[in-house]
């Protein structure tokens, strides 16, 4: 059976802000959390990813840039070149062009987006602050590569180890609707966020999402998602549920893990969206 993943990453993970991962199964409909992993280091992180095993996995990290940034640029529009042209920049090369990209254009235009942003409701990918989403895309895409995963639609690998672009918010938000469930900040970590995270969780546990699967979790497993305030573990298991959905359309015969036929394939897309 293949095994799932679902990945909350940081672009600088530390101790008190480590790559949480979910690691799961799937079976009939049921999403199984088998466990969590919390990883302190990009290189610790890419030593996880090369582990001999089988599984899918949702990545919360943009894997491209949308096409339009990248035509005014002037850089490679192949996938794998324009991410180890990527690669090569420092992250004060990447503000200092960005910025200058965006000071350029109108009010309310600053930003260019792909075609997966808006049906996702994500950040676009060249966004270095709240979230630096750039800065993840540049830490995260170049370890998945290094570590010889499967990436469909974008670049060849491993087949046993297929890595996809997940994003947690699109599943929460589904839930949720606008209410938030996680902070960073200790003072926002408040009681409204605690009751959002128990909905949440009870959402995916009762299978109430259009991904049609439910999860299962011990007593131990819904406690720490819950206790844990800045969403972190919790959106590794939202990921994950988007590999389960990824897998069970691969089950089925689908092309591309349920990849939108016509996704550019420079830009990519978040699995679901």
């Amino acid at each position: 059976m293949t095994g799932l993943l679902g990945c909350d990453f940081s672009s600088s993970p530390t101790r008190t802000k480590p790559i949480f991962l979910a690691l799961g199964s799937s079976r009939g409909g049921c999403v199984t959390l088998l466990k969590t992993e919390q990883i302190t280091s990009l290189d610790a992180f890419e030593a996880r990813l090369r582990q001999p095993e089988q599984w899918t996995g949702a990545f919360d990290l943009p894997f491209g840039l949308p096409r339009e940034l990248v035509v005014q640029l002037g850089w490679p529009l192949h996938w794998h070149a324009l991410m180890t042209h990527y690669a090569s920049l420092s992250r004060e090369d990447i503000r200092n062009t960005f910025a200058a990209f965006c000071n350029a254009r109108p009010v309310g235009q600053k930003f260019a987006h792909r075609a997966a942003d808006k049906p996702a409701g994500s950040s676009p990918s060249m966004k270095w602050v709240n979230p630096p989403v750039a800065y993840m895309l540049h830490a995260g895409v170049p370890r998945l590569l290094a570590a010889g995963v499967h990436l469909p639609g974008l670049h060849g690998g491993d087949p046993n180890r297929v890595a996809l672009e997940g994003y947690p918010g699109l599943l929460a938000r589904e839930v949720l609707g606008g209410r938030s469930y996680k902070s960073d900040d200790k003072a926002k970590q408040t009681p409204d966020r605690l009751i959002a995270r128990k909905d949440l969780i009870h959402a995916l546990e009762m299978g109430q999402t259009r991904l049609q699967l439910r999860l299962k979790l011990t007593h131990a497993q819904r406690d720490a998602l819950t206790d844990d305030a800045k969403g972190d573990s919790l959106d590794a298991v939202l990921c994950l549920m988007q590999a389960a959905w990824a897998q069970a359309r691969c089950d089925e015969g689908t092309p591309n893990y349920g990849l939108p036929a016509g996704m550019d394939p420079l830009e990519g897309w978040i699995i679901t969206a």
